[in-house]
């Protein structure tokens, strides 16, 4: 799971839906304060994240976690969907993310330099 602070991760997944629709994002987690989003990510993602200002880290799903499940409990304590699996892929593109959380990380700087 990508970790980013939820102004950039609530950027990023406006940026992926604009550029490939609903299905670009998978799930993506909140934690309970709404202070960070966490992007569901294939396994395996984490040996090569070094983006700056985010973490990436390897998650265990039990049971509760099978995304067939429409619905299922979020695999991290204290947390709620953003965006809940089944209407999406079943993880982001790690590349995709990369490039979306750049570009709302440039965004960001600009409005906040414009003040």
């Amino acid at each position: 799971m990508v970790t980013v602070p939820a102004r950039q991760g609530l950027e990023a997944v406006d940026i992926l839906r604009r550029g490939a629709g609903e299905e670009a994002v998978g799930p993506v987690l909140h934690d309970g304060g709404c202070d960070t989003l966490g992007f569901l990510v294939p396994p395996g993602t984490a040996a090569a994240w070094d983006l700056p200002g985010s973490a990436c880290t390897q998650t265990f799903g039990g049971s509760g976690t099978d995304v067939q499940d429409p619905t299922p409990p979020p695999p991290v304590a204290g947390t709620g969907w953003l965006v809940p699996p089944g209407a999406t892929d079943p993880v982001t593109d790690p590349a995709a993310l990369r490039a979306a959380l750049g570009e709302a990380q440039r965004m960001i700087e600009a409005a906040d330099n414009c003040r």
